[in-house]
């Protein structure tokens, strides 16, 4: 089993420091930062499976860290977290592309719970990503002859429509 990393973002050192010492004895990798920009250049410079992201941070707000994120070709996943969040907040966030949103005061096995849930999500995500790529490479056509080219390209129209074909 591969160790999942996970960055928590927040501006109050002491729920940092909670999240980061739980998530390591679930035996995640674990890091934090204090703000939105400090987010960045970490998602920057590391890999992270999952974010702890805080929606109130000085400077830069989590809805913003998480629009800019979601611009990326490699996201991760997001967790929002707010003490002052309202469910339009949540609503918003959910829209962006958060996988969810806790409350603070935070419940440790809730949050614990969320976290579980959003890997099992990523890496069913990425099994359902490998499978397709190896049915890809099973099941395609070869022949480079003028009548295969142009079934492929025919193909290649009708594939995202609702029509059934007969080849």
């Amino acid at each position: 089993m591969s160790r999942h990393s996970i960055l928590v973002v927040d501006d109050e050192a002491g729920i940092r420091s909670a999240l980061v010492d739980i998530l390591r004895e679930e035996g995640w990798q674990a890091e934090a930062v204090a703000s939105g920009e400090d987010c960045l250049k970490a998602v920057e410079k590391d890999h992270f499976d999952l974010l702890l992201l805080d929606v109130w941070l000085p400077g830069m707000d989590g809805l913003e860290v998480l629009t800019r994120l979601k611009e990326r070709d490699a996201a991760p996943a997001v967790i929002l977290v707010s003490g002052h969040a309202t469910i339009e907040t949540a609503v918003k966030g959910t829209k962006l592309g958060a996988f969810d949103f806790i409350e603070k005061p935070l419940s440790m096995e809730r949050t614990v719970l969320l976290v579980r849930h959003a890997l099992d999500q990523l890496r069913l995500a990425e099994e359902n990503r490998e499978l397709r790529d190896q049915l890809r490479a099973r099941y395609r056509i070869i022949g480079e002859s003028v009548p295969m080219k142009a079934l492929r390209q025919q193909l290649t129209l009708t594939a995202p429509t609702n029509s059934r074909v007969l080849i």
